[in-house]
């Protein structure tokens, strides 16, 4: 059959690319870059999404010439398939990992995980190393959001000394995402995800100590870290023993829910570290058949929660179905919308103006 004749290379666009020649989209998909049918694909070239994903470009390249010059999917050597992945270093030296930002807000329900999903997916589509630490142990939502439901597998650690029995330490491979988005989660330590965590304070912290210690984490230049409700073990454990830039903070335009986010922002405060910024979800709902706005929970406390916390308001989340549905069904990456450039964005922006703390608090 005549082959397409176009270019192929480092730079081309992969959505752009796909949408001449479709059997590239399978083509990516054998080397693990699902990003070719996501929201991140739009903005990215195939070098992008290799480094994003850990892999040389140079047989993504040739593969897809192959393929274009004959119309079938080359067999892909193995070794080209497999991420290039990196021990963690020793607690106190984690240099791979730029930024920690975690996202709290104090009361459930207000929607933590979905504005961590849409920030990981803008800082992605900026063409940043993104992964997101899945805190809330005994609620987590992550996994779903990403669609994603394959149990975490174990790696030894080759930096790490044998244990006195003569085992090697294990450690945890992320997730991966469509778009290259590291994820670790308690519902990815078992196959099924309606398996209940049924642990106590202490072992809640430890757990979470090792999401960020014990994990083979790529060199990141974000990790998000998605709390849970409450101001209590999880929230002090990564407040108090990471090396974070500064808390995100979520919110909603409920008189009740407001309050309990400024006791959030009150401990944070206390610890010491910075609020980087407020995101008000559920601000509003646009109605599609008129365009008018309307404040279903009432107006926006926004502005006041940022004054309290001293930070800027990052952004308001109307309600949105389509955001809901594409959460539920594990396809967020699909979504095309600027709110996720725009977080992301501001969040860059205020990180540039608040330094990373140069010590932190240490449980041990």
């Amino acid at each position: 059959m005549p082959h397409i004749e176009m270019e192929i290379a480092p730079h081309s666009n992969i959505r752009e690319l796909v949408a001449q020649l479709p059997i590239a989209a399978d083509v990516l998909t054998r080397f693990g870059l699902h990003c070719a049918g996501c929201g991140v694909g739009k903005y990215e070239t195939i070098e992008q999404g290799a480094k994003a994903h850990g892999l040389r470009v140079e047989p993504i390249v040739a593969a897809l010439v192959q393929a274009r010059l004959s119309g079938f999917v080359p067999n892909i050597a193995q070794v080209d398939r497999e991420p290039l992945r990196r021990a963690p270093g020793e607690f106190k030296r984690r240099g791979a990992i730029a930024h920690v930002i975690p996202v709290m807000s104090g009361k459930g329900g207000v929607g933590k995980s979905l504005v961590t999903a849409l920030i990981a997916v803008g800082l992605r589509r900026k063409h940043f190393r993104v992964g997101i630490l899945d805190a809330d142990i005994t609620g987590p939502s992550i996994p779903k959001i990403f669609g994603l439901r394959t149990p975490l597998a174990i790696e030894a650690d080759p930096n790490a000394p044998a244990t006195p029995q003569g085992n090697p330490q294990p450690l945890m491979v992320p997730a991966v995402s469509r778009s290259a988005i590291e994820i670790v989660s308690s519902n990815l330590l078992t196959g099924n995800e309606d398996t209940a965590m049924i642990w106590r304070g202490p072992i809640l912290s430890g757990v979470i100590r090792q999401f960020y210690e014990q994990v083979l984490w790529s060199d990141l230049d974000y990790l998000l870290v998605d709390l849970p409700p409450g101001t209590s073990d999880a929230p002090l454990t990564v407040l108090q023993s990471l090396a974070i830039d500064g808390v995100v903070l979520v919110t909603m335009p409920q008189a009740l829910a407001t309050m309990i986010v400024r006791k959030a922002a009150n401990l944070v405060r206390q610890l010491k570290k910075p609020v980087l910024g407020v995101v008000e979800n559920m601000s509003y709902f646009v109605a599609p058949d008129t365009g008018t706005k309307y404040e279903i929970f009432g107006p926006s406390y926004a502005e006041r929660v940022a004054e309290l916390a001293n930070a800027p308001v990052l952004g308001r989340l109307p309600i949105d179905p389509w955001k809901a549905l594409l959460a539920d069904e594990g396809r967020i990456e699909e979504i095309d919308d600027p709110i996720c450039d725009e977080l992301a964005k501001a969040l860059i922006q205020v990180l540039e103006a608040h330094p990373k703390p140069k010590e932190t608090i240490s449980l041990i």
